[in-house]
């Protein structure tokens, strides 16, 4: 046998064995070591979610149900008395109570079996800091379709993304629907891309500046514009020339989402949006969709970057339809809780705006 005789061997014949290569083969195992151990850590996180799942479950459906709080209260504090004892302070009272949390936010077994696949409990310990439902419900699925560390997670949620992606002007259903997609099919609606405003504070940009430095900004931070815009994205080409009757323009950015399977064109515009980038970026998307478009692929969408913008302008000129989406972009850090105010204004407008045109529809139908 080879251990057999690798045993009776001693070093110099070792090395004297032709086509050996130990750096390659150190690395080799060392993959495969450290594969071994990722999968360990991941079995013992879905086996530890999947427990908590179950006490949530039991306790709820034996102790608490049609019991009075202070009841429940009490038993939940007898209960980690005892098994603090046993099994240490992560069965403390408040991680009882946490866990009860997790069972109420996430009652259906087959969607959270799914989820602790590719989340931790550290993740699932961010998510029910979340009250709102989809909102909640947003955060789990992007999550663990993007494969968001628990730091990218808490960022995420700290920035407002949700309140910041298109979805979250939509109808309720819009929203569950587009979910369910991307959960399901692993499919990703232009809803759940564009978002409004980007966050690009990392670019350090100083007081001034020209769109070519904010373009050179972007590319030598490509990485954490990237994370900002959605893991699916990969960078294509910077300043990409097209010729039309023999004149040349230039795409400032080059992107291609690979769940959407689209050409994803990004212009850079230093001051507020104006009509005439429109013009500008349709004729991008047409000769795109003419002359790069691959077979099978979606048609190409332009995200128009400007320092401002106005929202009825936008709605006015059918920005949507076009497969246009102008938003704001941001180069300093805004406070949480100052975004989050104007983002659910925002939210609550468009809302109105949809109830009201589909009044009209309905007006007009009749």
């Amino acid at each position: 046998m080879l251990s057999e005789k690798l045993e009776n061997c001693d070093m110099d014949e070792l090395n004297r064995i032709e086509n050996i290569n130990i750096d390659d083969l150190y690395k080799s195992i060392s993959i495969l070591i450290e594969n071994a151990k990722k999968n360990v850590i991941a079995s013992v996180n879905k086996e530890m979610t999947l427990l908590y799942w179950n006490i949530g479950k039991d306790i709820t459906d034996n102790v608490l149900k049609n019991q009075k709080a202070e009841y429940g209260k009490e038993v939940i504090k007898k209960l980690s008395q005892r098994l603090v004892i046993e099994y240490g302070r992560g069965y403390g009272e408040r991680n009882l109570f946490r866990i009860l949390k997790f069972y109420d936010y996430f009652p259906d077994f087959e969607i959270l079996s799914t989820l602790s696949t590719k989340l931790s409990w550290s993740h699932f310990v961010e998510l029910l800091q979340i009250q709102d439902k989809l909102k909640r419900e947003f955060y789990a699925t992007m999550c663990a379709n993007e494969f968001w560390s628990v730091r990218t997670l808490r960022e995420r949620i700290g920035s407002a993304l949700f309140e910041r992606t298109a979805i979250s002007k939509k109808p309720e259903q819009t929203i569950i629907n587009d979910l369910q997609l991307l959960s399901k099919e692993n499919k990703m609606t232009t809803n759940l891309f564009f978002r409004d405003p980007y966050i690009l504070d990392f670019l350090d940009l100083k007081d001034t500046y020209s769109e070519k430095d904010l373009e050179n900004a972007i590319l030598s931070e490509l990485e954490r514009f990237i994370l900002e815009m959605g893991n699916d994205f990969a960078f294509l080409s910077r300043q990409k020339r097209i010729t039309i009757d023999g004149e040349d323009y230039y795409i400032d950015l080059l992107f291609y989402h690979r769940k959407m399977k689209r050409l994803v064109v990004i212009e850079l515009k230093l001051d507020k949006f104006r009509p005439e980038h429109k013009g500008q970026v349709e004729l991008y998307l047409k000769w795109l969709d003419k002359y790069e478009k691959a077979k099978g692929e979606e048609p190409p969408i332009a995200i128009i970057l400007c320092a401002s913008k106005n929202d009825m302008m936008a709605e006015l000129l059918e920005l949507d339809d076009s497969g246009i989406h102008v938003a704001q972009y941001l180069t300093e850090y805004v406070p949480k809780e100052i975004l989050e105010q104007k983002f659910i204004d925002s939210i609550e407008r468009a809302k109105v705006q949809l109830e009201q045109r589909k009044n009209n529809e309905d007006t007009n139908i009749n």
